[in-house]
């Protein structure tokens, strides 16, 4: 019997109703406030959301190989995702050339310069390339990976899935993902692109990072504490209810296919290849099934935030975000049949 009580249902719940709240909210408010919003979270909110967490994290144990698989998957993704950008942009120079393209346009030796000429029809564009490398990277391993891997592993190993999540997934959201957004962000409105070595010292929540861990060790008031974790899980409301609004904002479904076609190796080719890859080291059980879970999320809601501010292709990111929700649905039986 599937009970109220069940950690899943609630995060569906809960799933539901802000992203319609929010899908309400887009089409009442101006287009400003999703903006607004999306730099609320990713200088003020998402922060203090990491300083709770790491306060609240077990570090015990030989779980420094979470935080390593980690690594690997987003790796295996990025990977993956290149592979298939520079399949799909060869695919788009093979049908130039065949139709007649000029021997100036034939030019693909240095790739920007490939990007350029094929950006104005180019269903690979530079803001195209980055939201997709972003939703394939960075998985929501916190706002919903951590009550699933609750429900479905159990309390003994969430130090796994929080490890995963605090060392990997979020140093990677806010160094890698920053890094690719400050690129091909820039990439997609022609400016030159900023060092983004720069952009990342300049994010808060990298920095909050170290602050985390050292604050560990100090006690703060009861008051201080409730509040800074009433704002961490505020964050998760708050990331729902913009993607309500992002898609109360979509115009067109364009960029199913380049959706979906992302989600497939998100969510189901890299969990597969890195989690039978576990075996081989002796990790298997539910360790082995928490970090399965973990790299099996949906992209993170911080792929929206970094995709707003960056200006990459939010229709991309939140067609990615919504079809993976659904898509979480029908994988998590998949993972529990076959590493269970």
């Amino acid at each position: 019997m599937f009970a109220i009580e069940n950690p899943l249902f609630i995060l569906y719940v809960r799933l539901i109703g802000w992203t319609l709240l929010g899908y309400v909210l887009g089409k009442l408010l101006p287009k400003s406030y999703t903006t607004y919003l999306g730099k609320l979270l990713l200088f003020g909110f998402v922060p203090i959301s990491i300083i709770s967490f790491l306060r609240q994290a077990d570090l015990s144990g030989w779980i420094v190989i979470a935080p390593t698989t980690a690594w690997v998957a987003i790796l295996v993704g990025a990977g993956l995702a290149w592979i298939w950008i520079d399949l799909g942009l060869s695919d788009e120079r093979f049908k130039k050339l065949s139709r007649g393209i000029t021997s100036q346009e034939k030019n693909f030796d240095n790739f920007p310069t490939s990007e350029q000429a094929l950006a104005e029809d180019s269903a690979w564009s530079g803001a195209t390339q980055g939201s997709f490398l972003l939703a394939m990277t960075l998985g929501n391993t916190a706002f919903m990976g951590y009550p699933v891997s609750l429900a479905l592993v159990g309390p003994q190993y969430f130090a796994w899935s929080l490890f995963y999540d605090l060392i990997g997934s979020t140093i990677a959201a806010y160094s890698v993902g920053i890094a690719l957004a400050s690129r091909f962000g820039s990439m997609s409105s022609n400016h030159q692109a900023p060092n983004p070595f720069i952009s990342m010292a300049k994010t808060p929540a990298l920095w909050s990072l170290p602050i985390g861990l050292g604050m560990r060790f100090i006690p703060l008031p009861t008051v201080v504490t409730s509040s800074m974790n009433a704002i961490a899980w505020t964050t998760v409301t708050l990331s729902l209810v913009m993607i309500g609004m992002q898609l109360s904002q979509l115009k067109t479904l364009r960029n199913v296919k380049q959706a979906l076609t992302c989600l497939s190796i998100k969510m189901l080719l890299t969990p597969l290849v890195v989690g039978t890859g576990l075996m081989f080291f002796g990790v298997t059980g539910e360790p082995r099934m928490a970090m399965v879970l973990q790299m099996a999320m949906p992209p993170a809601f911080s792929t929206l935030v970094i995709a707003q501010a960056y200006n990459l292709d939010r229709d991309l990111t939140v067609t990615t975000l919504a079809f993976g929700v659904v898509l979480l649905l029908f994988t998590i039986p998949i993972w529990l049949w076959l590493f269970s």
